[in-house]
């Protein structure tokens, strides 16, 4: 079967790659897009190692085709940092030890700025339900929750 060429745009850059009819986008941003951000995890949609943003909604690549990103815009954890400068999420994530193997972080990450992007004053609970969708295994969550509950407050300071 003929490859797929596809036009996208991933992190506010026009992109475009050749795929097989069966890739997901997990396979494409891994293979040949060169972002290896998002981790497979489980390929079932159950981890949210591979989680990115699908014109504002939180997904799971391992779920979506490669080539329903035609004419779509995406946003991996490659496109959180602005150049050297980290993202508040991963600047408080690495401050408060809320990341350990890795696997999870990137799609941690994701959701989370997701969350805070819909809701800027998340309550503790609202956190842990809105990241339920992402295993870790390592960090047991509450350091997790805790650094995104501390850049939810200070990214609402900084904004007065």
């Amino acid at each position: 079967m003929a490859k797929l060429h596809v036009s996208t745009t991933i992190n506010g850059e026009p992109m475009e790659f050749l795929c097989e009819p069966a890739d997901t986008m997990l396979d494409a941003l891994r293979g040949p897009l060169g972002l290896t951000g998002s981790k497979e995890g489980c390929a079932s949609g159950d981890c949210g190692a591979c989680s990115i943003m699908l014109d504002d909604r939180l997904i799971c690549s391992c779920l979506m085709l490669a080539a329903e990103a035609e004419g779509q815009e995406l946003h991996t954890i490659e496109g959180m940092a602005q150049g050297d400068r980290l993202h508040p999420l991963q600047q408080k994530f690495l401050e408060e030890a809320a990341l350990q193997c890795g696997i999870c972080t990137s799609g941690m990450l994701v959701a989370s700025d997701a969350l805070l992007r819909k809701n800027p004053r998340p309550s503790e609970q609202e956190v842990r339900y809105w990241l339920a969708g992402n295993l870790c295994r390592c960090t047991g969550y509450d350091k997790i929750v805790r650094a995104v509950l501390d850049t939810a407050a200070e990214m609402r300071e900084a904004a007065q």
